[in-house]
């Protein structure tokens, strides 16, 4: 066994409470190196009477070097000493604090420790999250429905969006339309800031407790809120705690009066006056954009105001959580007591955080529920749309993902494709809508929760921005009908299995230099195989079968027969199946 490879320890992802009464337990070998592991475990303080009990692991996720196991138990008081033994065919190796042994350590103390399950420790994200299909709207693209709210200068509806230009989208558009967003079948809805703010995205903030005034008004977004409760679907609203608008009373003051004001620590200013001196600002902000000045999150009155701002729209609107902007740009302190807040106003808010890169220190259960998870975008893009990954490699980098975080965090993560910080969907793949509904397929099929981005469903196309900010198109004769019913349908089936948003995810098949991939999803008595070809030509593929079960596909193309002891499978270019087993 290469020792250099294996790796376990007792905290984070590695050792941590699924619940309160479970901890997982895991460590990394080389690939194919170790042929066994077990877990050797007991209570330290009875170690000695009742002695440890043995409970094999099990490889839950794979990589291009690693393999990772697990195990899960149920500790009688919540205590656990723990070990490893590991085998292969010629040699037997245990492992504790220690390091490796070449026997059977007998000091119990030199074990490795989860010292006691703390129900207040516990992880816990928001169990609707699991079962929830999101629904991204921009505000001010998604439909106009109050025009006497316009802007000054609002264009037409549908004409080229800018960085600058308004179309007049509102909240009463979105009521307008919620009988769509109930027609494909989505059950959360993630809005864009809605917030007072001069420009279009209202990523920079005036007034953090008003609705912008050409959106609406706070009553009419908790009339919103309730109409959408009232059809199933939650509500996630957008916090830009990182950085404020240049119009934030509290910067406007500091640029009148420097050093003295009131709120000049409400900033990071490294010198005054506050400037912009070759083209960076004085004061730090989000990026160097001199109108999004970052906020100090460390002063106690920001603290206030930010945490009464988090309270007040889940407590007074009734929305179901924060979508947190450039969350890895504030302190971990102020997150820590975020949480607290949030959780207190509501239990089963879902917090998620705008990280694009491993998060590990957001996913301990003191700050986020989930990230963005933007590696397993790139991910899919890379194998589906891009063609530059083959199925092994996309499946190593799942399994990389897998094993990244504790499993509640992988299971409530936020799976998307396109937002509008990217490229829209349809335009990375060149209009191939095969392309597309490849990987939306995977996307929905996949752990996490998945996310569509307004418009996708009926077509929308468009560059990075403004281009991905384009108005909703209405008019159905303009829509892509297919591809709606496409969503609506990938929508139903993940909706209807349990199998295929929280049941266990292994890789069937996957070889080097090949563009066909295959992985299950089993819940319960579900089981699900799904079938992928990201490659330009027909492709087979043969996998186990158990006999006298039958093998139907429920969404997708090609075809499926059951012979014996195996499953044959074709293909087209650019195909894909969901395959119900059973």
């Amino acid at each position: 066994m290469l020792r250099e490879a294996i790796y376990h320890r007792p905290k984070n992802n590695w050792s941590y409470a699924y619940d309160c009464k479970t901890v997982h337990l895991r460590i990394r070998t080389k690939k194919a190196d170790v042929s066994q592991v077990s877990l050797i475990h007991g209570d330290k303080y009875n170690w000695p009477q009742a002695g440890p009990q043995t409970t094999p692991m099990k490889v839950f996720a794979r990589d291009t070097l690693y393999d990772y196991w697990e195990a899960a138990v149920q500790p009688s008081f919540r205590r656990l000493k723990y070990g490893f033994k590991l085998q292969s065919c010629n040699e037997t190796l245990w492992l504790n604090e220690q390091g490796f042994h070449e026997s059977e350590p007998v000091n119990i103390y030199l074990y490795f420790e989860f010292p006691f399950l703390n129900p207040t420790d516990v992880f816990e994200t928001p169990s609707w999250v699991k079962d929830a299909v999101f629904y991204q709207i921009f505000p001010e693209r998604f439909a106009n429905g109050d025009p006497s709210l316009n802007p000054a200068d609002v264009e037409q509806w549908g004409g080229v969006p800018t960085p600058h230009n308004f179309f007049g989208g509102d909240l009463q558009g979105v009521m307008d339309h919620l009988d769509h967003i109930e027609r494909l079948g989505v059950n959360a809805i993630y809005f864009n800031p809605l917030f007072d703010a001069p420009t279009n995205h209202k990523y920079d903030t005036k007034d953090y407790m008003k609705v912008d005034p050409h959106f609406g008004t706070n009553e009419l977004l908790k009339e919103l809120v309730d109409q959408c409760h009232a059809r199933g679907i939650r509500v996630l609203l957008d916090a830009v705690f990182n950085h404020s608008g240049k119009l934030f009373p509290p910067f406007v003051d500091v640029l009148e009066k420097g050093a003295g004001s009131r709120y000049a620590d409400w900033f990071h200013v490294r010198e005054f006056p506050m400037e912009v001196q070759d083209g960076i600002p004085t004061y730090d902000a989000f990026a160097f954009e001199p109108h999004m000045p970052k906020l100090n999150t460390e002063n106690s009155e920001v603290q206030e105001h930010l945490l009464d701002v988090a309270r007040y729209w889940i407590e007074e609107i009734g929305v179901d959580g924060w979508r947190l902007d450039v969350a890895n740009e504030v302190d971990h302190r102020f997150w820590r007591k975020f949480r607290d807040v949030v959780k207190k106003a509501n239990p089963d808010a879902y917090i998620l955080g705008e990280i694009w890169h491993d998060s590990l220190p957001w996913l301990g259960g003191d700050q986020f529920d989930a990230v963005m998870n933007y590696p397993f975008t790139e991910a899919v893009l890379d194998y589906a749309v891009r063609g530059t990954r083959d199925g092994r490699e996309f499946a190593d980098l799942v399994g990389t993902l897998m094993a990244a975080y504790p499993q509640q965090a992988t299971e409530a993560a936020f799976n998307l494709l396109g937002s509008h910080d990217t490229p829209r969907l349809l335009t990375l793949c060149k209009d191939d809508k095969r392309r597309m509904m490849l990987a939306t397929a995977i996307q929905f099929t996949s752990t996490g929760t998945p996310c569509i981005y307004y418009g996708d469903e009926v077509g929308l196309s468009g560059d990075h921005d403004p281009g991905c900010r384009k108005c909703m198109e209405w008019d159905e004769s303009k829509q892509d009908r297919e591809l709606f019913q496409f969503f609506a349908d990938l929508v139903k089936l993940r909706r209807s299995h349990r199998a295929l948003r929280d049941g266990t995810y292994e890789v069937v098949q996957a070889e080097q230099g090949s563009s066909v991939l295959a992985y299950a999803r089993v819940a319960d008595s579900e089981k699900f195989i799904v079938v992928l070809n990201a490659g330009k030509r027909k492709a087979s593929i043969v996998l186990p079968h158990e006999k006298n079960l039958s093998a139907n596909i429920v969404l997708g193309n090609g075809e499926a027969k059951p012979k014996g002891s195996k499953l044959q499978l074709s293909l087209p270019p650019l195909g894909y199946a969901i395959v119900r087993i059973g």
